[in-house]
């Protein structure tokens, strides 16, 4: 994904606009990491640069939860605990 990217997306549930950006891993683009949205705590991830900018109902939460807790290390705490429409609290 290419880091101006960030300048026109919005959270496909709240339409908050200005989200945040945590790399994972990156290159030439960001290869991995993750899009959080400040205002509802929702969390997108970035694999393989690709932002997988999903609602709720599309996601499958067995992919989402294998690729937090793969990079739980990395990904901000509060999303962790709180992150919607899946965090490592709730399972």
């Amino acid at each position: 994904m290419k880091r101006r990217l960030m300048d026109i997306l919005a959270c496909p549930m709240c339409k908050h606009h200005s989200l945040e950006l945590h790399i994972f891993k990156e290159a030439e683009e960001i290869e991995e990491g993750v899009i959080v949205c400040p205002n509802c705590l929702r969390w997108y991830p970035i694999i393989e640069s690709i932002p997988h900018m999903l609602p709720d109902h599309l996601r499958s939460k067995d992919e989402d939860l294998s690729f937090m807790e793969n990079w739980k290390d990395r990904f901000p705490q509060e999303i962790l605990e709180k992150g919607k429409p899946f965090n490592l609290r709730e399972g």
